[in-house]
């Protein structure tokens, strides 16, 4: 196998330290700025000739700004000889357009698979998808990583009465993520049909299952305006449940989303650091944030060594252990 160089695009570069620091590497020089007509520029500070080339690289924040950075990356390291490219998407952009729903409608997904695979990336590593048929639209591979085993070892850690809850999809669209869960923990599970006039509003909703007198965890792969499980935990309140946790994969967090939890009869509000929280977990003391740095350094791991991933999907890395090469 080659040498391996890790390198950070600029929107998580905490995220990025972590998964360098589990695997005993520094992370490899790169430098990142603007021209003043708002151009990308990305100078590779050493040779990747002949290297295993990892970038990580999450689709939040300045979103079309950092997918940008990532394809001008991707194509520095391809022109200069690295053997093989992969980049590490933790929240994979304009994941939600994946399908033509519509008449005229785009299927963005797609677009951004065709131009990561023509700006030379060799293979994706990603978590959580919010379609996993999105791995179809890519001629390369794709490795989608599962949060889900991460997510059972909150819940037993952290919810004393784990046993007495029923785990909640929010949607029709996430009942398989959930019934996943309910099967592993052996609770029972519901879901909640939403019907939307118009994106990000639900009109109204309605409960399928018995939630009184329970926990009731809420899971799904991402919130963005966070008007549906806003919407839900108040549904499943006036349920019965005694109890409302929210487990998310992305917590993407924009607009009145905040001030949504804080005024949301939540317990707490658990996401994963695929997406930088800091500032959000000051402005919202209900958040809580699941590292998964370990998962995602053990699949570079794995990758580079010519191992089966399979392992990380049922399996969390122990936490104490370094993945070091």
């Amino acid at each position: 196998m080659p040498n391996i160089v890790l390198f950070s695009g600029s929107s998580h570069h905490d995220l990025s330290q972590k998964v360098a620091d589990r695997l005993g590497l520094e992370l490899g020089k790169v430098i990142t700025k603007k021209f003043s007509n708002q151009e990308t520029c990305v100078e590779i500070g050493e040779s990747v000739r002949g290297e295993d080339v990892y970038i990580v690289q999450s689709g939040c924040g300045e979103i079309n700004d950092n997918l940008m950075e990532l394809l001008i990356m991707i194509n520095a390291c391809k022109i200069a000889s690295s053997s093989r490219v992969t980049a590490v998407i933790p929240c994979f952009p304009y994941a939600r357009q994946d399908k033509k729903d519509k008449s005229r409608a785009p299927i963005s997904a797609k677009l951004v698979a065709n131009m990561l695979s023509v700006a030379g990336a060799d293979h994706i590593i990603t978590m959580d998808l919010h379609a996993s048929q999105i791995q179809g639209f890519f001629d390369i591979a794709v490795d989608n990583l599962y949060a889900e085993p991460a997510v059972l070892q909150w819940i037993r850690e952290n919810i004393p009465e784990w046993k007495n809850c029923i785990i909640v999809s929010p949607d029709a669209g996430g009942a398989k993520r959930v019934t996943s869960i309910a099967d592993r923990l052996n609770v029972d599970f519901a879901l909640i049909h939403k019907e939307r006039k118009k994106a990000n509003e639900v009109d109204r909703m309605v409960l399928v299952g018995d939630v009184k007198d329970r926990v009731a965890i809420l899971v799904d792969d991402m919130a963005d305006t966070c008007g549906t499980i806003c919407h839900a935990a108040d549904k499943l309140i006036d349920a019965g449940a005694v109890k409302v946790y929210a487990i998310l994969t992305h917590g993407i967090f924009s607009g009145p989303a905040i001030s949504r939890i804080n005024n949301a009869p939540f317990e707490a509000v658990v996401v994963t650091n695929t997406i930088p929280q800091e500032e959000k977990m000051k402005a919202c003391p209900k958040i809580q944030v699941i590292d998964i740095s370990m998962i995602l350094a053990e699949a570079i791991r794995r990758t580079h060594n010519g191992e089966s991933v399979s392992y990380l999907f049922s399996h969390v890395p122990f936490r104490g252990a370094s993945s070091s090469l």
